[in-house]
């Protein structure tokens, strides 16, 4: 008998692989490819970061290379002690390095507002758009919509009552109850 062939198939589609950088800063190998092209953009070989093998930026393109990414400071002041962090010795340069820890900083901050947007639309959703809090009514009408007609209400109540920890069932669920609830089930 003949042996078996290996491989077969698609390819599969490499990953890149996260430098120690990327590791240290809690990042992708892909965010910190992106990071990398906006450094790019703005790096020059100084003589005074002989060591720095892509380069340095000045300090003064750090807002630049920030909006490339779509990351921009929020405010003149943040962008102040962004570079005051960067370059404590006011050398006018900032390496590499640098710049991905204040990228990665930026994004971790972009994920957090954009999560909580999410559960934000997902409350509201539940609620049909009003400040809440979710209520028995809100529920059924769910259900009714997603046409699941085998959940009864007292399989509504008992949710009710275990995302707002035991609560008078008409006090319903707030925001953060529902928050909490999203994270410990894993969904946000």
């Amino acid at each position: 008998m003949p042996p078996k062939r290996r491989g077969g198939g698609a390819p599969k589609e490499k990953k890149g692989r996260q430098s120690k950088l990327a590791k240290e800063n809690n990042i992708t190998a892909e965010e910190e490819n992106e990071i990398k092209e906006a450094f790019g953009l703005f790096a020059d070989k100084n003589e005074e970061f002989k060591d720095e093998k892509e380069g340095v930026m000045r300090t003064k393109d750090v807002r630049r290379a920030l909006v490339a990414l779509g990351l921009p400071p929020d405010s003149s002041s943040e962008l102040s002690s962004i570079v005051a962090a960067v370059d404590p010795t006011s050398t006018g340069f900032l390496t590499y390095d640098a710049f991905v820890s204040v990228a990665a900083a930026k994004l971790h901050m972009r994920g957090d507002d954009a999560l909580d947007a999410e559960v934000d639309a997902a409350y509201r959703l539940f609620t049909q758009g009003s400040e809440g809090p979710i209520t028995l009514n809100h529920l059924r009408r769910i259900t009714r919509d997603l046409k699941e007609d085998n959940v009864g209400d007292d399989l509504l109540k008992d949710m009710i009552r275990e995302a707002n920890g035991g609560d008078v069932l008409q006090k319903g669920v707030t925001l953060e109850q529902f928050r909490d609830v999203m994270s410990r089930a894993g969904v946000f």
